[in-house]
């Protein structure tokens, strides 16, 4: 499984999605700003659509926003679900 993992709505080269990105988006906390310490997966849409216009951080945090950002816009969000603890 391929996920678009840049504003441009294309993949790019070698940014593969892991199947351990989904379990991480299940247990990391947004470490800076308004919605600090929230689970990744629990970030507003609208949040996520901020970065998507803005630009994600340059980091694996910002990865795995733009990951994020993908699957709720694509409503599949209920794909995290069996992997919360």
């Amino acid at each position: 499984m391929r996920a678009c993992v840049n504003g441009s709505g294309a993949q790019s080269e070698g940014e593969a999605m892991k199947p351990e990105d989904l379990t991480k988006l299940v247990t990391t906390p947004m470490p800076f700003g308004k919605h600090k310490g929230m689970l990744i997966a629990d970030l507003p849409g609208n949040y996520l659509n901020w970065f998507a216009r803005e630009g994600f951080p340059k980091s694996e945090v910002g990865r795995l926003l733009q990951l994020m950002q993908e699957i709720d816009h694509n409503g599949l969000k209920d794909l995290l679900r069996p992997l919360r603890r």
